[in-house]
């Protein structure tokens, strides 16, 4: 026992020599805990090194206590059952000022996962003594042990009428100034997370406070990130100033807290533009190593967050090609997904994904086929193996679709619509009105896109499938709704309308915002004779709308013009290939009976004036014009 104590007193006076002590209250000296800052290169520090969560930062921080460990902590360490706890009251031994907190904190380890058992410990008779001795002696208890006992106390279910709970909520409030500030936002963390009671939302509210106004004492990376994952959702202000710090550290960071601080600004929402660029800096700069969990993480977030990087997309694409043997089903769907909300078609990585498909054609489950196929149309994918896919995908879905999610049925089908590949039999089995009649009055927006899919779906039955004997969409269920045209107006847009009313000269020589019964919008229409002349368009038939507004036929030789803008988000990222949808549009409009005034915004941006603008649109109705009468 003697070497045990000098043993122990040894290892405390060495740390003592290393760090500046501080004056500890009642005269005692209590060795000061100072926060040990990284000073090398976090790049190469290994990942066990940053804790993922609040309760393992509080609780591995290092501490000192100013006397020996003796038995009662021990014992208080080692117990496995709550009743070894409570037996701690009784006998010789004698509880200090901070173990009635210790074995709170501990009956709350052991219970986490028994709700029955907490219930009974409330109304046991030692508990209660427990947390009056604890209350008798609440001022006395350290720091860092207050914080993680609040948390213990929320997490064991006491009444919000209970004294002891009100007493240790006031007591943080009393040195709110003097905790760490991982402290703080530890405490803000059990208050959010296991606590809905109206006095602990007004303690969280007044941390979050103090959160915000201390946010300059974080000091390395590891703080910041758990911080930022586990508090920074609940305050703007304080996620505000927590990115600010992130791109004050990030050099720092190694890619396990890039992967953190990417998947939290994800699960937010949160598009900050400076601090994702300084991230994707650091990721092409550096020479991490990048693992299968950390590359699949930072596609998603890449992709959730609609920020595209081109030297961190290729990257990405190349070391999950490199990994592609390795990977799951449900990891390449979720990667296929990933790129796919970032727009980014890298061909030798989905023609990988496809063969994956293929080579696990027995194994891969529904769900992650719908995932890839749904990846596929987006990007208007078609893979080499394109008949073999595809074979596959109406053998999985013959019989499974009647049995999935109403909704997902319509987006498979729409997107086999996209890639050309839809059969009659699934046509029929989403157009039939005992189905689509559940989102015919639909007043969310999930349900308004999917009846605008059901629009597109019935126009491939229609226009691209001869074959088709129905059902079909009832003409009130394909009439124009208001909310068609409700749409802000682009830039692109707005000059261009007003570049076609002078163009025009006439209202009844075009259309404007032309809704068809096919689920699409045209920018214009205009109906041209045999001699290039404007017809009033709207004396005469036209088949692509619900209500036509004209009674005469078109005379021999008119020819009817659609004009389509493309802006920016229409195309595939670092691409002029339009997306899957887009390219749906445009061969519906075809199938119509149009021709096409395609309108990129990357020609029209190079149109300054209003006369360059004029003649390239009559310049594009004539090309238009031409390549039909050519073929």
């Amino acid at each position: 026992m003697a070497a045990h104590l000098v043993k122990r007193c040894t290892c405390l006076l060495r740390e003592a020599a290393r760090q500046a002590p501080v004056m500890a209250p009642v005269g005692r000296l209590r060795l000061a805990r100072v926060a040990h800052k990284t000073l090398t290169s976090s790049a190469t520090s290994p990942i066990s090194h940053f804790p993922g969560s609040l309760v393992e930062l509080v609780e591995k921080e290092q501490a000192f206590t100013p006397y020996i460990e003796n038995q009662v902590d021990r014992l208080i360490k080692k117990a496995a059952r709550p009743e070894e706890l409570l037996e701690l009251l009784g006998g010789s031994h004698h509880l200090d000022n901070n173990h009635a907190a210790l074995v709170l904190i501990r009956l709350s380890h052991l219970l986490s996962e028994k709700p029955k058992d907490k219930a009974l410990l409330i109304q046991d008779a030692r508990f209660q003594q427990l947390l009056c001795l604890l209350n008798s002696q609440i001022n006395l208890v350290w720091h860092g042990t207050l914080s993680r006992l609040l948390r213990s106390l929320y997490a064991l279910g006491l009444p919000r009428t209970s004294k002891e709970l009100q007493s240790v909520e006031q007591e943080v409030r009393w040195r709110m100034r003097k905790l760490k500030y991982k402290h703080l936002a530890f405490l803000a963390d059990s208050c959010a997370t296991l606590s809905q009671e109206q006095h602990s939302q007004e303690l969280l509210t007044e941390l979050l406070m103090h959160l915000e106004r201390r946010w300059t004492e974080i000091e390395d990376g590891r703080t910041l990130v758990t911080i930022m994952m586990k508090v920074g959702h609940l305050s703007e202000p304080l996620m505000n100033r927590l990115e600010d710090k992130c791109l004050e550290l990030v050099e720092q960071f190694g890619p396990d807290e890039l992967r953190k601080v990417l998947v939290t600004l994800a699960a937010q929402s949160r598009r900050s533009v400076p601090l994702l660029r300084a991230i994707s800096y650091h990721l092409v700069q550096k020479p991490f190593s990048l693992t299968k969990s950390v590359l699949l993480d930072l596609a998603y977030a890449y992709g959730k967050l609609g920020f595209h990087q081109t030297q961190v997309s290729q990257r990405l694409a190349a070391d999950l090609l490199s990994l592609m043997p390795s990977l799951t089903s449900g990891e390449v769907a979720r990667c296929a997904k990933s790129f796919a909300l970032l727009k980014w078609l890298n061909l030798p990585l989905y023609e990988a994904f496809a063969q994956h498909v293929l080579n696990r054609a027995q194994d891969i489950t529904v769900p992650h086929l719908c995932s890839v196929l749904l990846a596929f149309a987006r990007l208007n994918f078609h893979p080499d193996q394109e008949d073999e896919f595809f074979s596959l995908v109406h053998e999985k879905l013959g019989s499974e679709l009647p049995g999935l999610e109403p909704a997902l049925q319509v987006d498979l089908v729409w997107a086999l619509c996209v890639l050309q590949q839809a059969r009659e039999a699934e046509l029929q089995a989403v157009l039939h009105p005992e189905f689509h009649i559940q989102f015919l009055g639909g007043k969310s927006q999930k349900d308004q896109n999917t009846f605008q899919k059901l629009l597109h779906i019935n126009a491939t039955a229609m226009l691209e499938h001869p074959e088709y004997s129905g059902p079909l969409l009832p003409a009130s269920a394909v009439a124009p709704r208001p909310s068609a045209l409700d749409r802000k107006v682009t830039p692109l847009q707005k000059e261009l309308q007003e570049t076609l009313k002078g163009l025009l000269g006439s209202a009844d020589r075009g259309s404007l915002e032309v809704a068809t019964q096919y689920g699409w919008v045209l920018d214009a229409e205009v109906l041209l004779d045999s001699d290039g002349q404007f017809l009033p368009v709207r004396d005469f038939v036209a088949p692509h709308l619900a209500q036509p507004t004209g009674s005469q036929p078109p005379p021999a030789g008119a020819k009817r013009l659609a004009f389509l803008r493309w802006e920016f988000p229409n195309f595939s990222t670092r691409s002029k290939d339009l997306l899957g949808r887009f390219v749906l549009a445009r061969r519906h409009i075809l199938a119509a009976g149009f021709l096409i005034v395609d309108v990129p915004f990357y020609e029209w941006l190079e149109l300054k004036s209003e006369w360059q603008k004029g003649a390239y649109l009559k310049d594009k109705m004539r090309k238009a014009v031409a390549e039909e009468l050519a073929k």
